[in-house]
């Protein structure tokens, strides 16, 4: 039997996603994610707020630039990756990261909306997410398994 990697993440944003567009015009994003959970001890309430860094690529990256934010609440779905690289001083330091299979943005859908119009009519701006999202399913509508 093969391993399972599998991460789920509900949590705010830290900043805004940093985006870089490597060689072959493929776009990776990454971010920051706190999540945050509150237990009692001896008798007062504590809250422990762990960080995560998330990493998206190509067509996720691309919907996360244009609509995700530092503060937004996000569900995110992934696998842990851990990579090496060496510092200034030659320094062997490892990372680990979520890289995100999927997302989906919590909250109501004016909170992600760029320029948010003041007069309700916000549907072109709906139908442009929604747009977004669509050219990232399979269009084959076959199922992964």
């Amino acid at each position: 039997m093969s391993g399972i990697n599998k991460v789920i993440l509900v949590g705010h944003l830290g900043k805004d996603p940093e985006v870089r567009h490597l060689e072959g015009g493929v776009t990776v994003a990454s971010f920051p994610l706190a999540t945050s959970e509150t237990f009692n001890k001896d008798g007062k309430r504590v809250e422990q707020t762990e960080w995560h860094n998330i990493v998206l690529w190509r067509g996720l990256a691309e919907v996360a630039s244009k609509y995700l934010q530092k503060g937004k609440l996000v569900y995110i779905e992934g696998k842990l990756r851990t990579r090496s690289f060496e510092d200034k001083e030659k320094v062997k330091k490892y990372v680990t990261e979520v890289v995100a299979e999927n997302f989906t943005m919590l909250g109501r859908k004016s909170d992600f909306e760029p320029n948010a119009p003041t007069n309700g009519n916000s549907s072109n701006i709906n139908n442009k997410i929604e747009d977004d999202f669509s050219t990232s399913i399979d269009e084959t509508g076959d199922l992964p398994f």
